[in-house]
């Protein structure tokens, strides 16, 4: 797919700067910046289309900085300030779709603490790219205070991208849950799904987790078979797009089914549509009686609007 790094997400071009984690003497001599986020919202410029960077090490104190790469002339550090006491609605965080906003007195005029994703079509690649990292390495460092091998407690080293364990030695590093989601066709038609829990009239194409020893193509038939009932066929890539929420890698696939009668699995999915070429159209205008549009800035939005555009190849 020649347009896959256009997803939300990809193709910020973030310099990570790993040559500089292993050298914290070097980094001392760079200018630092911050970008803090409370409770995994990453702070927002005033027009929020903008993470808004603060000028150096903010909220000194405050959770472990992490690096996230070369910054203009000096570096930034991702820094986890959820012990800020915040102004703003908190109850709604959590929600499927979380509007609030919250703010502080040292924050710059105007910025605030925002859901990613509410706003996250509105930030540049470059932007995305940086708040989904510092959000995803963030969340993992929260998750993941104690080694996994003996239960002692970890530490962070490697400018926050590895965890030691003084107990048994081992050093642990972020890592990525992959997860196949897949625009499953079957001439002019495609199946959609809703999650329990969804919003009512709230469809997406089908998705779910790997599991070890299984490649992509075979977590897809086994996916959209155990959900729906429906089976596969022909399986190939076309984009992928990580998703911070909390730790996921989207791997995009199409996928051709080779059966139509639908069968849910209840315990996996409580609703799966075959939609028109047609229907789906009128999903996307908003004209649609029924169904509502998977949520843009998502890859399921994204490969279901190129395959309406014929852009799979």
């Amino acid at each position: 797919m020649k347009i896959a790094e256009t997803v939300t997400f990809g193709g910020g071009g973030l310099d990570r700067a790993e040559d500089l984690r292993r050298h914290p003497e070097i980094l001392s001599q760079m200018a630092p910046h911050t970008l803090p986020l409370w409770r995994g919202k990453p702070l927002l410029n005033a027009a929020r289309d903008g993470v808004a960077v603060m000028a150096g090490h903010a909220f000194e104190g405050l959770g472990h900085p992490v690096l996230v790469g070369r910054h203009d002339d000096g570096v930034l550090f991702a820094r986890d300030v959820s012990a800020l006491d915040v102004a703003g609605d908190v109850d709604s965080l959590g929600a499927f779709r979380d509007p609030s906003e919250q703010t502080h007195p040292d924050l710059p005029d105007g910025a605030a603490f925002v859901e990613l994703r509410q706003v996250m079509t509105r930030l540049s690649p470059l932007d995305a790219e940086i708040a989904a990292t510092a959000k995803g390495v963030l969340e993992w460092h929260r998750t993941h205070g104690f080694c996994p091998n003996c239960g002692a407690p970890t530490q962070p080293g490697k400018a926050g991208w590895m965890r030691g364990c003084a107990g048994c030695g081992r050093m642990h590093f972020p890592r990525t849950d992959p997860v196949v989601i897949m625009l499953v066709t079957r001439g002019d038609a495609v199946l959609l799904g809703r999650s329990p829990g969804w919003p009512e009239g709230f469809f997406s194409c089908l998705a779910g987790f790997m599991e070890p020893g299984e490649t992509l193509e075979a977590a897809v038939r086994r996916e959209v078979w155990e959900e729906t009932g429906v089976r596969v066929g022909p399986v190939r890539y076309l984009s992928s797009q990580p998703w911070p929420f909390p730790g996921s890698l989207m791997l995009g696939a199409h996928g051709e089914a080779i059966s139509q009668e639908i069968e849910i699995d209840p315990e996996e999915i409580a609703e799966a549509i075959w939609l028109t070429r047609e229907e789906v159209m009128e999903v996307f205008e908003g004209a649609h009686p029924h169904i509502l549009p998977a949520r843009e800035g998502a890859i399921a939005h994204f490969l279901l609007r190129n395959w309406l555009a014929d852009r799979l190849e």
